[in-house]
């Protein structure tokens, strides 16, 4: 597996040749004691033998097999080039083009391996290789735990359009910049933007909706949808949304109906969640088995001290069996998948702790009563 940190990763670098951008990873193999000197050549001399550009903007350089032995200990080093670098040249220094495609390498994955450990690499890096959307985040975002992230084969997708981490409530401040300020920021430290959406969210000002409720998006840094909710002690509530496509934008019209601003401006944390997450859940899940139109859904935080282990799963398992609707669960602090919540084992693995906060999704005639019947197992304690 890529063992991948800040001390391995460069974003936002500058080569003006792909001898440049070979250097600079052969140095940082160097100082991490990687490699010994002399692999720098040896990088270069692979590149003479054959081209290391995979395609989709990223470049493979390693060393040859002659030059294993320069190999210290295996490991990697990651340069990202926002305005790329040419890897394919021609007498005249003009760019090569394989049917049409650039060679143009955006992400620059210099190899140290004693052995043959560059084909695992190459196996992981398989996903990006196959996605284009996912080369051109990387080959664009400045937010390293992103960029780690969709290296390893974590995509954008798997991101909570809404959870826990993206509320702010009873804040002190009434000024509507400093809660953009604070909504944006916690969209750009967990991957869902890039700065430039700070930075055109704190240039414009926020849509006023009504009964103290304020909205505000960015045309520009968007990656992956998410909403962030911000509201001060005085009950001013702005909702900022991140979104990557029309769809999520338009299903959030509902939310802005009068009872629904009422309820966002002065409601807990859950219930917060459980308006933002049916809508958001709407805009890519509607009609599907895990949330169709004729399910109904709620959310409650566990207290047990020792969260959900095996006894007050157990209770919660009893009691959603004596219904005959179909009840779903999911870990919203964990961005869990909906799982059965009759399996004592399904409910165990969404591995709740004391303040976990979890969505449940009933469907059927008697899929009220379940839900309230969940509601009062919860709130007794779950047998503790």
């Amino acid at each position: 597996m890529l063992n991948l940190s800040a001390e391995n990763i460069q974003l936002n670098a500058t080569a003006h040749s792909k001898q440049e951008a070979i250097q600079l990873v052969a140095n940082g193999l160097i100082s991490n004691g990687n490699v010994a000197d002399g692999y720098q050549q040896a990088m270069l001399d692979r590149e003479t033998q054959t081209s290391t550009f995979l395609g989709n903007g990223i470049a493979i350089p390693h060393g040859t097999l002659e030059t294993r032995h320069l190999v210290q200990q295996t490991g990697v080093q990651i340069y990202q080039f926002p305005q790329g670098v040419d890897w394919e040249e021609t007498s005249q220094g003009g760019q090569v083009t394989k049917e049409g495609e650039s060679n143009k390498a955006y992400i620059v994955i210099g190899i140290a391996a004693k052995s043959d450990e560059h084909l695992g690499l190459l196996r992981q890096l398989t996903h990006i290789l196959a996605d284009e959307e996912i080369a051109n985040t990387l080959a664009q975002t400045d937010n390293l735990t992103h960029f780690i992230d969709l290296l390893s084969g974590k995509k954008t997708e798997e991101l909570p359009a809404i959870s826990s981490e993206l509320l702010s409530l009873d804040l002190d401040s009434i000024s509507l910049l400093t809660l953009s300020a604070i909504n944006a920021s916690k969209l750009h430290e967990r991957g869902y933007v890039q700065p430039s959406f700070l930075q055109n969210i704190l240039a414009n000002r926020p849509l006023a909706l009504g009964d103290n409720l304020f909205l505000n998006d960015s045309t520009e840094g968007n990656l992956a949808n998410g909403i962030a909710v911000a509201r001060n002690k005085e009950g001013k509530t702005l909702i900022t949304i991140s979104a990557t496509n029309y769809l999520f934008v338009h299903q959030l019209t509902p939310l802005f109906s009068l009872t629904t601003r009422q309820k966002i401006t002065v409601s807990p944390a859950p219930q917060i969640i459980d308006l933002l997450s049916n809508t958001a859940e709407n805009s890519t899940s509607a009609n599907t088995p895990e949330q169709s139109n004729h399910s109904i859904s709620r959310t409650f935080t566990i207290h047990n001290a020792h969260g959900l282990h095996a006894r007050p799963s157990a209770v919660l398992v009893n009691e959603a069996k004596k219904y005959q609707a179909t009840i779903k669960v999911q870990n919203l602090d964990k961005n869990s998948p909906l799982v059965n919540a009759k399996s004592l084992m399904k409910v165990v693995s969404l591995g709740a702790t004391k303040g976990s906060i979890l969505r449940f999704v009933a469907e059927g005639n008697d899929a009220e009563q379940a839900l309230e019947g969940i509601e009062q197992a919860i709130a007794a304690g779950l047998g503790e």
